[in-house]
This record gives C-alpha cells, structure tokens and sequence, in this order.
C-alpha cells in the first residue's frame, strides 16, 4: 500500500515537473514576492499557469487524504496550489459528509495556503462553501471566521474575509461586513486588497449596503481598500469618496 501511495504522490509531482518553465518561474517568483523578509519568502515555483494546473488536479482528483497532504507540506508552490485544487473540485461533487470531511482536512492545514493565490482560489470554495451550507447553528459554525479575522496570521486573516465571498454570491452580506470592520485597520497591503475586494462584490450585489458602510469608515480606512471598493463605482462617486 506504501508503495502504491508514494507512486501516485510521484504522479502528481512528475505531471508538474514535465511542464516546468524555468523563465516563468524567475517571473513568478518576483510577482508573489519570495525575497527574504518579504511575504512569500522561501516559496518556491516551477512556472506553470493555473489552467495547466487545473489540468493536472483534474487527472488526479481520485488521490486521498495523504497524497493531497504531502502536497501541502512541499515547498514547491504548484504541488500545493494543485493539491488545494483537487480539494475544491472533489469538494463540489461530495455529499454533505463528505463535504465535511474535507472541510475538517482543510482547517487542520491552514498553515500550507500561506500565499494569496492558494487562498483566494481555494478558501471561499471551501470553509465559505461549507459554512453556507450550515442551516443550524450557523451562528456558532461561523465563529471559526472571526477566529481567523483576529489571527496573528497573514494568511488565515485573508482566508477569512475571502471565504465570505461565498455568503455575498447569496446575498448575505452581516459577515464580511462584520470581518470587514475587525480587518479595517490591518497593517498589510494585502488584507487591504482583500477587504476592498469583498465590499466591492457587496456593491455589485447591493451597492446602498456597501455604501451604509463606507460612509462610516472611507475617512479612516487605508486607501488601497477604499480604492479596490469603489472602483465599480461611477467617477462623481469615486471622487467623492477619495476626497477629491
């Protein structure tokens, strides 16, 4: 059995390894900034698009547990970003126990999707997913959010709000207002680019809401947040907002 798992981990790594793009990955390693002292220090890339990967996740969506958690423990970006897809596509298919299963697989490896690409592409379609689902005590399920918004974490704070983008494709805006207001004045640029990106996809879905909120908060809040969330809106609008 041993033998047989380390075979198809080998599949993986292989499938991935034979479309390395050396020059990409000079690229890439500068886009998600892998310097020392910066946020993705030490990750490495092989130079492969995310549809090309998506391929790869789609060939091998029949590998369990252990297979998809030596992924996450590599180094290597792409072997975890394609373990997190074949997550979210067997997600979707799954029934509610299964659902849970890797829901439960997913909050146990939180420490592996330390980059925002893994996040954005994974969290909303999982813990957002999931916790949409939660007819009962969706209150109490939903505390593992906040948990997450007041990490001191880069990484789990993102997955936070970014997971909320599942509730406001239904319409249910009360969390990542709520995740919105506790990241308000986070250090980072990168959970400012988050929180504009949530209230923005609130605006397209009830642009009074969003505004509600940024009439509170635009005077105080970072303005690469403020910029990502009226960016949808018209220029008399946007200028108003950005004090101009």
């Amino acid at each position: 059995m041993q033998k047989i798992l380390i075979r198809m981990q080998n599949k993986v790594k292989k499938e991935l390894q034979k479309l390395a793009n050396p020059e990409k990955a000079k690229l890439l390693s500068g886009f998600f900034k892998t310097g020392k002292g910066q946020y993705g220090e030490g990750d490495i890339f092989l130079g492969i698009t995310v549809p090309a990967q998506r391929e790869v996740a789609k060939r091998n969506l029949g590998i369990g547990f252990s297979e998809i958690s030596d992924l996450l423990k590599s180094k290597i970006h792409e072997h975890r970003l394609v373990g997190l897809l074949i997550l979210v596509e067997n997600f979707r298919k799954m029934d509610d126990a299964g659902k849970k299963k890797i829901f439960e697989f997913y909050m146990k490896n939180t420490k592996a999707i330390n980059n925002w690409d893994l996040v954005d592409l994974s969290s909303s379609r999982i813990l957002g997913e999931y916790l949409l689902k939660k007819e009962r005590k969706r209150r109490e399920e939903r505390k593992i959010l906040y948990r997450l918004a007041k990490s001191k974490n880069l990484w789990e704070k993102r997955i936070s709000i970014i997971s909320t983008l599942a509730f406001i494709r239904e319409k249910e805006f009360d969390d990542a207002l709520a995740i919105s207001e506790i990241l308000l004045h986070d250090k980072h640029d990168l959970i400012h680019k988050a929180v504009g990106w949530a209230l923005r996809e609130i605006g397209k879905k009830d642009q009074e809401t969003e505004e509600k909120f940024l009439r509170k908060y635009y005077k105080t809040m970072p303005r690469t947040m403020l910029r990502y969330s009226i960016e949808r809106f018209d220029e008399k609008k946007r200028k108003f907002y950005m004090g101009k």
